[in-house]
């Protein structure tokens, strides 16, 4: 009895044992899925201090007490997290739920949210234009009737599509819980950049942010590049959609006949005196045939240049055109009739998609080859030889090629180290980082891994060496004050007015990631504008308790929430030499009535080009009663002295330290040492 009492024992301290190794092991292997380990102590550094350069870099910024959670976690730990970007978003998802723009299709978004002209044509095959009108004046007299058939048909302007964009990017930034994946969405999105300044692209940008960028944020390089070049969006942005052999140009007999028959059209209608609408459809098709025909270069030259191997990357201009002659034939699957989606659209009918695929064709999602339009001839793009029979094909075979270049390894390394390391990355770092690269197949998250193991990283070059952009800014200031957001578009106008114009950038190479493309005179002007409007709770829809951030502790003086809330919104940082600069400007003469003078204006004003819905019903996405909490901030006068030398320690007999509070609050916000990361 006595034996087996112990045999038992022994198997239940076994049981016991191998349970808690267990739990031993999977919390190992959690934390070391990666291989994750910051070297953060050999720079001198404490954990909290490798916290917060961690959220720094890897987050839109801290939120409060953020970084006390991080350390009771575990810095690998959270990072881990990070790269599996699989936290719940349960309360950001609830705030995105009208915005029905995030779960349509490019098919859907193409036929629902049309710009102006596209709605003046649809008008006037209703006929509720006439044919010959010009398009404006009748527009306007019936444009209740306009109104009325939009909204039958299911029809909304594209202004409201940008405005839905906009406020979800936001709302993303400033509240998911996978940061990680947010900050890498954007820096792909800025890498392969596409713009809302090209009418053909807008409808397809949605879809390019949410099916394209950003699954594939954290993916392998590879797999985003292939992903961006079929995608309607690219395919359109740079031209690739219209482009075809060189034997399928307007020289050819079924383009010649083409091109005649339209020239006829026009004539005809010119001798009418037709000048109305149908006269400027015909000029518009021509124009659009003559830009689809022929070999087009953008994207073979962006792809090389600015996707992969970088300028330097060791191309030529022959390879250029040979990868545009690989490409052809790349193009998008019709969902209207625009674009030559009405030709295709006929041609898909006449001969039957399963033929068309025998034939070569192949019709993935919104991307089509198009046979037909392919080059036939033999090629040869940095040294490897393509054969023109071989289609769909020669093109995928390019891509990896170039995915998997030794030039893109170091061109893609170096970015990433400028965007996350400092504006000029040692290029010991960046050798370990392409090494991974091209080890790894272009696992983005292995590549970001070796950055953040390595010394470089964690050196006095990295920390607080990197500007945040105006969009950083402004999203760091949400998450540092734990703001809630009801009108994002509010927000969108001062991001827009210090300089970023999210989705607008017209250039190819996407916003500039270096300090000295953000910072001058009027920009820091901006910004320590945006920082008083914002501490003061003078952007409507926005809205924050000061108090609440320092457990509702009210500092005895202007100088004690100067260093109060240095530390607050700057945490784990040595704010001496911050608190030093900022105290003159706490303490001056005059300063209420400069600050206000400054902080005045509520919001910039919209530029013509800006959708005109600044603040609709279901704006209010992250709370209920914020207009009503504005409007009270809003209407709060301030009794104040005539003096000359009336400063804050006077406001805050007069007015208490509310006022005083969020003043010191917008000149931190403002500060130079807050724009830094």
């Amino acid at each position: 009895m006595k034996k087996h009492f112990q045999t038992t024992l022994s198997l239940l301290f076994l049981i016991a044992s191998l349970t808690i190794f267990s739990s031993y092991t999977a919390t190992e292997t959690l934390n070391n899925k990666y291989s994750i380990k910051f070297p953060y102590r050999k720079a001198g550094l404490t954990e909290r201090q490798a916290a917060a350069h961690l959220l720094s870099r890897f987050t839109y910024g801290a939120t409060p007490k953020q970084v006390d959670e991080m350390v009771n976690m575990g810095l690998e730990k959270w990072f881990t997290q990070q790269l599996d970007a699989d936290q719940p978003n349960d309360s950001l998802n609830a705030s995105l739920v009208a915005y029905d723009v995030l779960t349509k299709s490019n098919k859907e978004l193409s036929n629902t949210y049309l710009d102006g002209g596209q709605i003046r044509r649809k008008a006037t095959k209703e006929g509720l234009l006439p044919q010959d009108s010009t398009g404006k004046l009748e527009y306007k007299e019936r444009k209740g009737e306009i109104d009325s058939f939009m909204k039958a048909k299911g029809i909304k302007p594209e202004g409201e599509l940008i405005r839905q964009l906009v406020n979800q990017k936001i709302l993303r930034a400033a509240y998911s819980n996978n940061q990680l994946q947010e900050v890498m969405t954007s820096f792909w999105f800025n890498h392969f950049n596409v713009s809302l300044t090209k009418n053909e692209s807008v409808r397809f940008v949605p879809c390019y942010e949410r099916d394209v960028i950003r699954p594939n944020a954290l993916g392998k390089f590879g797999d985003i590049l292939l992903a961006t070049a079929k995608s309607p969006a690219m395919l359109t942005y740079l031209d690739n959609f219209r482009s075809v052999a060189s034997d399928n140009n307007n020289n050819s007999e079924e383009g010649s006949k083409r091109l005649r028959a339209l020239y006829a059209q026009q004539k005809m209608l010119a001798e009418k005196g037709d000048t109305g609408m149908q006269s400027k459809e015909v000029s518009q098709k021509i124009k659009g045939f003559k830009n689809s025909q022929g070999l087009n270069e953008n994207y073979a030259r962006e792809i090389m240049e600015l996707h992969t191997l970088g300028v330097d990357g060791g191309y030529t201009q022959t390879d250029v055109t040979n990868a545009a002659k690989v490409l052809t034939g790349w193009t998008i699957y019709p969902m209207s009739d625009e674009y030559g989606g009405a030709g295709i659209k006929k041609m898909i009918e006449k001969v039957g998609e399963d033929k068309l695929i025998q034939q070569g064709f192949v019709h993935d999602g919104d991307f089509m080859f198009a046979v037909n339009k392919h080059d036939k001839t033999d090629k040869m793009v940095l040294g490897n030889d393509f054969s023109g029979k071989d289609g769909y094909n020669e093109g995928l075979r390019l891509i990896n090629i170039l995915a998997h270049h030794t030039s893109t390894a170091h061109f893609i390394c170096k970015k990433l180290a400028v965007h996350f390391v400092n504006d000029n990355p040692p290029q010991s770092l960046i050798d370990k980082m392409a090494k991974t690269f091209l080890d790894k197949d272009g696992d983005i998250k292995q590549v970001l891994v070796t950055m953040v193991n390595a010394p470089e990283f964690w050196s006095k070059d990295a920390l607080r060496e990197k500007i945040k952009s105006p969009f950083e800014l402004t999203i760091s200031t949400v998450r540092a004050l734990n703001a809630k957001i009801a009108q994002p578009y509010q927000l969108f106008n001062w991001i827009n007015k210090m300089g970023e114009r999210m989705y607008y950038y017209q250039a190819p190479t996407g916003f500039p990631d270096k300090a000295n493309y953000w910072i001058n005179t009027g920009s820091l002007l901006n910004r320590m504008n945006f920082g008083l409007a914002m501490a003061g709770q003078r952007i409507p829809g926005v809205s924050f308790n000061l108090a609440a951030l320092n457990d509702n502790h009210e500092p005895e003086s202007a100088q004690a929430a100067l260093v109060t809330y240095c530390k607050i919104l700057m945490p784990e940082r040595n704010v001496d030499s911050t608190v030093k600069r900022l105290t003159p400007l706490v303490t001056a003469p005059a300063i209420t009535q400069k600050i206000d003078a400054a902080a005045g204006k509520t919001a910039p004003p919209q530029t013509q080009d800006q959708p005109t819905m600044m603040a609709s019903s279901d704006d209010n996405m992250m709370m209920s009663d914020a207009g009503s909490h504005n409007k009270k901030v809003l209407k709060e006068k301030v009794n104040r002295k005539k003096s000359a030398d009336y400063s804050i320690q006077d406001l805050m007999v007069n007015t208490g330290n509310k006022t005083m509070l969020s003043q010191v609050t917008g000149i931190i916000i403002g500060s130079p040492e807050f724009q830094r990361k």
